[in-house]
Formats: structure tokens, sequence, C-alpha cells
């Protein structure tokens, strides 16, 4: 599904086949998850391909590895070169591009001395699909603040979105949404969600949740738009009034939500600042490098 014989991958400084890689199983990250990564999208545009937003990528992958105290001896830009070339060397366009820093070999719990880095890049659809989600209120919350690093993007946070995908489609649902630890409103398992009432468009504030670089897009174009967005601490109980709502996230991109717990949003799609915004990202990321400074010269 996400190689094949052929398919290379960067792995520190050298490109190598997927299907030769190796790595060692007494690796911190292995064992428990002290890791930090990224997911970025590539799109093909009538002048080529576009990275969407790498240097924040790549930006935030360094700053969650000093989040955590893991070492990253590479600058942005080696790693925006290297991503470049990976595409290049797998005649991928559309794609999604997957880095990952890994610790060396340690059982103690003390910061690496030594690490890896992996880029590897497939060809996805959207992650959670094209059509509306059915949500459910997972029982599992997000981590308290100040228990990890919330804002660093790191290996071991995930099995607690893990644990909420399986348990909402378990119940029958297509996708969970988390509250936090104090039982506000927080985001979905891979992604952030907005919601609207009454013209407005409402998102949970920074400080529970991941500050998502397709959330601080979506925020950007509802501001061009002319869209107001308020942010804050909202109850599920609020989200129940709302007139529709939606998911965003690298992955995932701009999904619409159907329903919270089999309450149905009263708004059609079609009519939503959703639906707005969805097809302003959407023709957003699909400008070419050219077009976009041309635009923004203007």
């Amino acid at each position: 599904m996400y190689y094949n014989n052929n398919t290379l991958i960067y792995l520190d400084k050298k490109f190598v086949k997927a299907s030769e890689a190796t790595t060692d199983l007494y690796s911190q990250t292995m064992h428990y998850g002290y890791g930090v990564f990224e997911g970025i999208r590539a799109y093909a545009t009538k002048n080529g391909t576009r990275v969407f937003k790498i240097k924040e990528h790549y930006e935030r992958l360094k700053r969650s590895c000093e989040l955590v105290n893991i070492p990253l001896d590479y600058s942005v830009q080696t790693l925006v070169d290297a991503t470049n070339m990976l595409l290049e060397k797998n005649n991928l366009s559309d794609a999604y591009v997957r880095p990952l820093v890994f610790c060396d070999p340690n059982m103690a719990l003390t910061r690496p001395k030594e690490v890896s880095i992996m880029i590897c890049a497939w060809e996805w659809g959207a992650y959670l699909g094209d059509k509306h989600l059915r949500l459910n209120v997972s029982s599992y919350c997000r981590p308290h603040p100040r228990s990890i690093k919330i804002e660093a993007k790191v290996c071991g946070h995930y099995v607690n979105s893990i644990l909420a995908t399986n348990e909402a489609k378990d119940n029958g649902y297509d996708e969970a949404l988390l509250l936090d630890s104090d039982g506000y409103l927080a985001e979905g398992p891979g992604a952030n969600l907005f919601f609207e009432k009454d013209g407005v468009l409402f998102t949970p504030q920074l400080g529970n949740i991941l500050p998502g670089i397709t959330r601080a897009t979506v925020l950007e174009l509802a501001e061009k738009l002319g869209v107001e967005v308020q942010q804050g601490l909202y109850k599920p109980e609020v989200l129940a009034l709302a007139d529709s709502a939606f998911y965003c996230g690298t992955a995932a991109e701009v999904i619409g939500i159907a329903s919270v717990d089999d309450t149905v949003f009263p708004k059609a799609w079609t009519d939503t600042l959703g639906k707005k915004l969805q097809d302003a990202y959407s023709e957003f990321v699909r400008q070419s490098e050219k077009t976009l400074r041309t635009t923004t010269a203007l």
C-alpha cells in the first residue's frame, strides 16, 4: 500500500530502497514512542509539484524535537531539498509525505545522544474520505497540557488517537471527537474542529490542541473571505446547537461533519461556511508556487 520494490526513502542523508531499509529494534522510539513526525501534502499544479507549506512543517518538526529534547541537526532547507528530491526520484506529484525522527538504541528513560531521520512518500487520498462524518464523542480525553508537550507532534501521543478512533468505529461511527480533561471541545484524533452558528465560525482555542498548520490556513482563508472566527472554550452542548461543522488537517484536508452522537447538523453542506472554506482551501493548495508569488505581489 505504501511502497513497492522500487520505492525510495530518504534515510540519514541517503536515498535507499524502502524494502531494504532497516532499523534497530532497541530504539527508544520503538519501545517508548519517543520520536516526532510530520504529515505534509504535495499537490500537482499546472507549473509542477507544490509541497504545501513545507517550510512551516519542517519548522514544526524541529520545534517538536526541541520541546521533547530530541537533537536534530538538520536545517529546514536541507529537509526541504531532500523532500523535493524524494518526490522526483519516486515520480510523485500528488502525494503524502511523512518525515519521522527516531532515536537510537537506549533502554533508559533519558534523552538520546543520536537520532535518525526518515522521509517517505506515497499516493494517498483524503484520509477521512469525502463523505460527511458521523462523529462519536469519545470516552477518552486529550492529555492534559501539563502531562505532555501538547503542541509537539510526538509519536507516542497518537496512542490516544488510535484508542479514540477504534472506539468510535466499534460504536458504529466514522470518527471520534475528543474533549479536553475539563470537558471542553478539543479536536479529532488527527484533525482540528470548526463549527458554525448564525454565520460565525467557532474553533477551540490553543492550549489543549495541536496547533494544526491546516487550521492556521483555514483561519487565514476565513480572514480573506471576511468570515468572522471566534476561538475559545466550548462545551459539547454548544456544538449540539451549531448549524454545521467540519474537521481540517493535512491528511484529512477539509471534510464536513454530518452529525455528533446522532445529533444531525441542520444546515445543508452546500450553504455552509465549511463548504466555502473547503473550496477555497482546495483551490489554494493547488496553486503553483509561481502563481502564488504573482498573486502575492499583486
